[in-house]
């Protein structure tokens, strides 16, 4: 199974919403509209997220920031993930992808979000050295719209990892 680029676009801007909340001590980042060239493959997501109406410009700072509507967005997504974790924390992977599936959910979205939620994905370079990568990319915003990414994620829902989701 390959995860769709629409897919991708909106797990990677889930997690460029959460670098736009937090603070820089705590792995936040200012992105500014003009983006450095590290930052250049978050271009498409930034269109999207603006696009949902979850960043807009700060036309005087000119940085991207999280709009109402993007703060609320993402506080059902930490609700989201929370619950998922509450009730599927203690069970085997294979039961929680039947169960998903059962409930008609994207058991890769629930992958994401439980990750996401943990800090699993906060420092790329080492999630990808205890995923076992043979070639470390260290740049988050290469990293997290990389087919590799989301590929490594599939293992865990296919049940390919007897430890797919983490807890």
């Amino acid at each position: 199974m390959t995860v769709s680029h629409a897919k991708k676009l909106v797990y990677a801007g889930i997690y460029v919403l959460k670098k736009l909340d937090l603070k820089g001590g705590e792995g936040g980042i200012r992105l500014p509209v003009l983006l450095e060239p590290q930052h250049a493959p978050l271009e498409e997501v930034l269109e999207k997220l603006v696009m949902d109406g979850y960043i807009e410009i700060d036309r005087k700072a000119q940085l991207y920031k999280l709009t109402k509507r993007g703060i609320s967005h993402l506080g059902k997504l930490i609700d989201e993930a929370e619950s998922y974790i509450d009730e599927f924390d203690e069970q085997e992977i294979a039961d929680i992808v039947d169960e998903l599936r059962a409930r008609n959910i994207d058991p890769l979205r629930v992958r994401f979000l439980w990750g996401w939620y943990q800090g699993e994905f906060d420092d790329v370079a080492m999630f990808q050295e205890r995923r076992g990568f043979v070639e470390i990319e260290p740049d988050w915003p290469l990293f997290i719209v990389s087919d590799d990414f989301y590929e490594n994620l599939e293992l865990d829902v296919e049940g390919d990892e007897p430890d797919a989701l983490p807890g």
